[in-house]
């Protein structure tokens, strides 16, 4: 039979390398979400731009067809990206409601 002290610390460190973890990649994606609506907006500026922004910044038109095929697939790379980390964001918050539960529950 264990100890239950043992158990206890061990599981309390568990519970603090979790939340630690978790505060790490929160902080992560919510620095990632910022960066990348940040170039999407830039990319969106009629000011940033030389060249034929369509649709609000959704695609882009241009006499050079390399750079209009590379500016349409970052563009949408990145919307891709943010929806990926707007769902990492809500994945932490999930966690995070789970880990105050079992911690408040221990308590």
């Amino acid at each position: 039979m264990q100890n239950p002290i043992v158990r206890s610390a061990s599981d309390r460190n568990l519970v603090i390398a979790v939340a630690f973890i978790l505060a790490i990649s929160c902080v992560c994606s919510l620095y990632t979400t910022y960066v990348i609506q940040t170039t999407l907006d830039a990319l969106g500026s009629s000011h940033t731009m030389a060249l034929l922004i369509v649709d609000g910044g959704k695609s882009f038109a241009s006499d050079d067809a390399g750079l209009e095929r590379n500016l349409n697939s970052a563009t949408s790379t990145l919307r891709i990206s943010i929806d990926i980390a707007k769902a990492l964001v809500a994945c932490c918050v999930i966690i995070s409601i789970g880990l105050a539960i079992r911690v408040v529950k221990r308590m």
